[in-house]
């Protein structure tokens, strides 16, 4: 009996220290996935939110003086240009009026919304007030002239403020040079230049890049 008694309570022992091992390591394994997941928790919180991202505006990326002109809301503003193709963008716009009729006259609006990629200079109303209003109706009413000066402010390509630096082709099938930086930029196919007002504006196909003059081929 003795013997029988002993052989059990060694059996139970052995059974309790291997539960108890068994138990430890489960608490171990336990631990480190719990680690491990505060761990990658901890990561995680440094990724920006939906909600941070959505806050972004289209107007951050822009520069110039001049986009202070730009509505804040609506379609005409940053944020709303960004939803429509260049010229539908560009019929939005306070300060791009005259050009809106010039594209219109030139039948290039679909042309202009239908491309997969343009950076645009787009002159404001007051530059082209600055031509006196005989030869703006005279070059207005001549497709063939108004299309080729049009053209003329148009790179088939999408182009940001450190790539457009450069000599670039237009449409027109001639050349701008671009010289500066957001702190300053000026475009040119002459000795004057136009000022660039307000860049890098993003619409749904192109770059828009706000200038103070007409640029003529």
């Amino acid at each position: 009996m003795k013997n029988t008694t002993f052989k059990r309570t060694g059996a139970l022992a052995a059974t309790a220290l291997t539960l108890s091992l068994g138990l430890a390591a489960c608490g171990d394994d336990a631990d480190e996935t719990s680690t491990a997941s505060e761990d990658t928790s901890s990561e995680t919180t440094d990724e920006p939110t939906e909600e941070e991202t959505a806050e972004a505006s289209a107007g951050d990326q822009t520069f110039g003086d001049a986009c202070s002109a730009v509505p804040q809301d609506g379609a005409g503003s940053f944020d709303g240009m960004v939803q429509d193709p260049v010229a539908t963008a560009a019929s939005n716009n306070p300060l791009l009026g005259t050009l809106v009729t010039a594209v219109g006259e030139a039948d290039l609006v679909d042309t202009l919304n239908g491309a997969e990629a343009l950076t645009v200079f787009a002159p404001t109303d007051d530059a082209f007030t600055a031509i006196p209003e005989k030869d703006l109706n005279a070059v207005l009413a001549d497709k063939e002239t108004l299309t080729a000066i049009l053209t003329h402010h148009v790179i088939g390509e999408q182009l940001d403020p450190e790539a457009v630096v450069g000599e670039q082709d237009t449409l027109n099938g001639d050349t701008l040079t671009i010289e500066g930086d957001t702190d300053g930029m000026t475009v040119q196919n002459g000795d004057t230049p136009a000022n660039v007002l307000c860049g890098n504006i993003p619409t749904a196909n192109a770059t828009v890049y706000v200038v103070d003059a007409v640029l003529m081929p």
